[in-house]
């Protein structure tokens, strides 16, 4: 049987969007990715030799252009965290001594608050606030799955919210 590139949409297509979706959590940007799949895949069907293989191949196809999304993003994330930084330092006049000394002083309170969770919470949230990994990087890192590390983050921050306040 000779399937058709259409036939493939047909098939798949719904499944792969839904695919994007549950992965970037914005329908708007999963309509995109979903459209740059569909061109990517439409340039390289005629080189499928194995058709019993479309599925994966597709659902790889809607991975990696998520994946090259996440990367443009953090990226982007580095610059304004790097970049407008370094500007804002050269370009603001120096903080108050006094200003600088209560920052520190309310950052580390913060850390020993977040020290009192306990390992299961203390972990997601150090990472994610403290070394800046993503959600994504966390669940791989500790080999847990992502609801497994949202429904932590949720918690720890359950936890610390009262805490926290009387920081305030």
């Amino acid at each position: 049987m000779n399937t058709t590139f259409e036939d493939l949409v047909n098939e798949y297509g719904k499944s792969i969007f839904r695919y994007i979706l549950s992965l970037v959590k914005h329908k708007e940007l999963a309509e995109d990715l979903y459209q740059e799949v569909l061109l990517s895949a439409y340039l390289a069907y005629p080189s499928i030799k194995e058709p019993c293989k479309y599925k994966s191949w597709l659902f790889t196809i809607a991975i990696n252009k998520c994946r090259d999304y996440w990367r443009k993003e953090n990226k982007a994330k580095q610059f304004w965290q790097e970049e407008v930084y370094s500007y804002s330092v050269t370009v603001e006049p120096n903080v108050i001594p006094e200003e600088e000394v209560l920052h520190k002083y309310s950052a580390q309170q913060m850390a020993e608050k977040v020290m009192t969770l306990p390992e299961i919470y203390r972990s997601p949230i150090f990472l994610y606030y403290y070394q800046d990994l993503t959600l994504v990087e966390i669940a791989n890192k500790s080999n847990l799955p992502m609801s497994t590390v949202k429904t932590r983050m949720r918690r720890a921050k359950d936890r610390l919210r009262p805490k926290m306040q009387s920081l305030a």
